[in-house]
């Protein structure tokens, strides 16, 4: 037997799978609510309940394998810690591309002369004293630094020198964007580094909290985290690159689907409670996307399984429109915990909801709360502001937002704090809607049903309530769930046979087809797209939302056995898989240059430097697998050589990649 746990911490649950990987049987499964403030709580729930029907020894377990949709829902929600970006030989104009000052928001960047040209050469000396002087300024005011330099994929001189330098003075963690990817384009890497830099302590308290549970249940086998592209790393590996962590639990739903529904080609659809990720199985799994993973809205440089991913889940926030005359409602992008679940530990939150009907007039913080996610206390790096109200969010605990903000500045506060991961939003959500109506039932249906009156009584831009009853309210949110649901369904299915993203969703003709309307004798013109491939849909909610779905898609759906802990079945399946790419250029018409991570090297032949290339692209993936837990190695290559014919006697050499991939299993 070869025993493995797999873990899935989403926004809302963390499961738990016991599989015997060689039969490949599930042995059990469990669930818990994923406990935000303390992870390790929700983590020990969903253990103990597939530990509890084993009758061996814990170290009869090989292996714990961890996928999470936190990294995934933080990028999505924009939540993370303040990153402090260091841009070397760049401009001020590098912000505008690859969205890098949006991504920012407004975190400090500073410029500093240096990096490299793209030979490898030095385009100009590092600015060692500017280094120090931001350095010590920043040391108290970030939680991580990203540091991106010009063609650092051709020479990380630069990059490992600042890194180094600020560690030495701050002991903050420090990302270099050539770490994460080979492929030239600094300002994707420079995004891809701030993201990365964002996710450290929030991936770095989830392993923590792993590991502790790990020990007090007696197992000391090794720790996995699994990867966007659904292969395993090693823990301590996966900590100093979390983004590669993006995507994780979607990718090991898809390995879980294909083993739960015996298939090999499908759609698949996971519903959480922040997102939805959409997939196609191919001969069992999923094409990777080589030029980078698109997560809420981020054009990143981490490989990863062909995944759209958008805003939208079980516990989207619910956000009432009140201009214009028709009103209505909108999902997402950020997570909510639903007020009908955070009712089940703090019952005063029916008290205050109740006190809100009894105002005359609807206010816009109505059925909004707030709670502290500060495990270890305020942390320095926010305002004097957002710290007076980070304090008094400790010491009041739960609160309506109404009584922790009573001006549009602290209001401002508030939401800065929520989307740095500090504090927890508390608002109307699907989850509730399905309370109301019935389809749902598991946590407090009074305090859902409070929330949808005073959802209800909001009202448009010219007077009038946006639903008559709570009941309405609730159809409403359930249908603009379907209808965006069915959106993101057709534009991932048109995107994936090359129609461009957003094919569907920004076509007025198309997109107005799925919004439910009255049925009419008199409609002149039908207009409708259908689905022709088989839906496996994921999640703990999937057979409760996705049957109206396939309807309007005209599909076959498939909710599978433990369709709701299918990132955890994946988890425990999976193996370690490590990538390396190697370049080579021809700076001189005799000299061909090796881009390696220690520096370029040249030889004078292009059969030289392709030999140098694929021994250290070799040795580089072997090295990065076994440090990511792999044992029984198997290596294969793969070469992009780029060369023009000039005459039939002589040709023009353009550059060469070596791709050297090491794959093992963790067990």
């Amino acid at each position: 037997m070869s025993l493995v746990i797999g873990l899935d911490t989403g926004g809302t649950y963390t499961d738990a799978a016991l599989l015997d990987v060689d039969p490949g049987v599930v042995l059990a499964t469990g669930k818990a609510l994923t406990t935000r403030d303390d992870l390790s709580v929700g983590l020990g729930g969903a253990i103990a309940k597939v530990l509890a029907g084993f009758s061996g020894a814990p170290d009869d377990i090989k292996m714990v394998s961890l996928s999470t949709t936190l990294a995934t829902n933080a990028v999505v929600e924009g939540v993370g810690g303040r990153v402090g970006l260091f841009l070397i030989g760049f401009d001020e104009a590098t912000l505008e591309r690859a969205d890098l000052a949006r991504a920012l928001r407004q975190d400090p960047v500073y410029f500093i002369n240096g990096g490299h040209r793209p030979d490898g050469g030095i385009q100009a000396p590092l600015d060692i004293a500017a280094l120090d002087a931001a350095a010590n300024r920043l040391k108290f005011e970030v939680s991580a630094f990203a540091v991106a330099g010009h063609f650092a994929t051709r020479n990380p001189l630069h990059e490992t020198e600042t890194r180094d330098l600020l560690r030495e003075i701050t002991g903050l963690p420090v990302t270099c964007s050539h770490e994460l990817s080979s492929s030239l384009g600094g300002p994707r890497r420079a995004l891809t580094a701030v993201l990365n830099a964002r996710l450290i302590n929030l991936l770095e308290q989830l392993i923590t909290a792993t590991q502790n549970i790990m020990s007090q249940q007696g197992l000391t086998c090794p720790l996995m985290v699994v990867k966007g592209d659904g292969s395993l790393l090693h823990a301590d590996f996966a900590l100093s690159r979390p983004v590669e962590t993006v995507l994780s639990g979607p990718a090991a739903s898809l390995s879980g689907a294909a083993f739960l529904a015996c298939t090999k080609s499908a759609l698949i659809a996971d519903i959480g409670g922040t997102t939805t990720d959409i997939a196609f199985l191919r001969n069992g799994t999923p094409r990777l996307k080589k030029d980078g993973a698109f997560v809420g809205g981020w054009q990143t440089m981490v490989e990863a399984a062909e995944i759209r991913t958008c805003g939208l889940g079980g516990d989207s926030e619910v956000t009432p429109i009140l201009r214009g005359r028709t009103g209505g409602l909108t999902l997402g992008p950020r997570r909510a915990t639903p007020l009908s679940l955070l009712a089940l530990g703090w019952p005063k939150l029916k008290d205050h909801l109740s006190r809100q009907l009894d105002l005359a007039v609807p206010m816009a913080t109505d059925a909004r709360f707030v709670f502290p996610i500060m495990p270890d206390g305020v942390p320095k790096w926010l305002t004097l502001s957002e710290i007076r109200l980070a304090k008094k969010a400790i010491a009041a605990g739960p609160a309506p937002v109404a009584e922790m903000a009573a001006t549009q500045l602290a209001l401002g506060a508030v939401d800065r704090l929520i989307s740095r991961g500090l504090l927890g939003l508390s608002s109307f959500t699907p989850t509730d809607a399905a309370h109301v109506t019935g389809a749902f039932t598991e946590f407090d249906d009074e305090a859902a049903v409070l929330a949808a009156k005073l959802m209800a009584r909001q009202r448009n831009g010219t007077g009038v309530a946006i639903a008559a009853t709570p009941l309405d309210l609730a159809k409403m949110t359930l249908d603009e769930l379907h209808r965006r649901s069915t959106l993101a369904l057709m534009d991932a299915a048109l995107a994936h046979e090359g129609g461009g993203e957003a094919a569907v969703s920004s076509n007025p003709l198309l997109s107005q087809s799925f919004r439910k309307t009255p049925a009419s004798n008199d409609q002149l013109v039908s207009v409708g797209v259908k689905l022709n491939t088989d839906l496996i849909a994921l999640g703990a909610s999937a057979a409760t939302y996705y049957p109206p779905i396939a309807n309007t898609v005209g599909v076959a759906l498939t909710v599978p056995d433990h369709a709701d802990v299918a990132g955890a079945v994946g988890a425990a399946a999976g193996s370690v898989r490590q990538r390396v790419m190697v370049s080579i250029t021809q700076p001189e018409e005799t000299k061909f240059r090796i881009h390696l991570a220690d520096g370029p090297v040249d030889k004078s032949s292009l059969d030289d430097a392709l030999a140098t290339a694929r021994i250290a692209a070799k040795q580089s993936a072997e090295a990065r697998a076994k440090s990511a837990g792999a044992t029984k190695i198997d290596l294969h290559l793969e070469e992009d050589i780029k060369v023009v014919a000039l005459s039939s006697k002589k040709d023009l050499f353009i550059e060469a990649l070596i791709y050297a991939t090491a794959e093992g299993r963790a067990t």
